[in-house]
């Protein structure tokens, strides 16, 4: 590959491909929820259970960002990650469609899929529930880790594949994995 972009490239994707991703994007928001439902439902807010000596279930709100930056912030930060959140998942539905089915283009599309299904499943708590629900509650020597979630957990898996595919493409690589011939 030239590094040229086609018209073929920019090409939607067959519908029934990039349905199949969208599917896993499903999934990920589902067991998301599902597991925050899980955890509502068990636990009073604030309260602790340790599972083994460095991981801990814990039922907390974040009304912030990553790491509750922005916590504090009165209340707007709620709209503005919402609007930011939808933004970013209807820019990578577009981009997905461009490139589900393309050779070489699976962990683009895998960080795609992941980065908005994450994103969708935070949107959906703070619309139910004014903040995002964190539950999972890592430490070591008495320093935690701050609370996440499983969304949280997609969100970083699909930004490292994500920032794997670029550094792949930056390094000549053609999207198959091979090198340059």
């Amino acid at each position: 590959m030239s590094g040229v972009t086609t018209a073929q490239d920019d090409a939607p994707a067959p519908a029934a491909v990039w349905l199949k991703w969208l599917a896993v994007a499903v999934a990920v928001i589902v067991l998301d929820q599902a597991s925050k439902l899980w955890v509502l439902d068990l636990f009073a807010l604030g309260e602790s259970r340790p599972v083994t000596g460095f991981f801990n279930l814990v039922l907390v709100y974040n009304p912030g960002a990553a790491f509750s930056f922005l916590a504090a912030a009165g209340g707007w930060q709620r709209w503005f990650f919402v609007v930011l959140a939808a933004a970013v998942s209807l820019w990578m539905g577009t981009m997905l469609r461009r490139h589900a089915g393309q050779p070489g283009h699976r962990g683009l599309c895998w960080g795609l899929t992941l980065v908005m299904g994450g994103a969708i499943g935070n949107v959906i708590d703070r619309f139910a529930y004014g903040a995002v629900v964190d539950f999972l509650d890592v430490h070591a020597l008495g320093w935690h880790w701050p609370a996440f979630n499983l969304a949280d957990s997609a969100i970083c898996l699909g930004v490292a594949l994500l920032a794997w595919h670029e550094l792949r493409q930056g390094k000549g690589e053609k999207p198959d994995g091979r090198g340059q011939s």
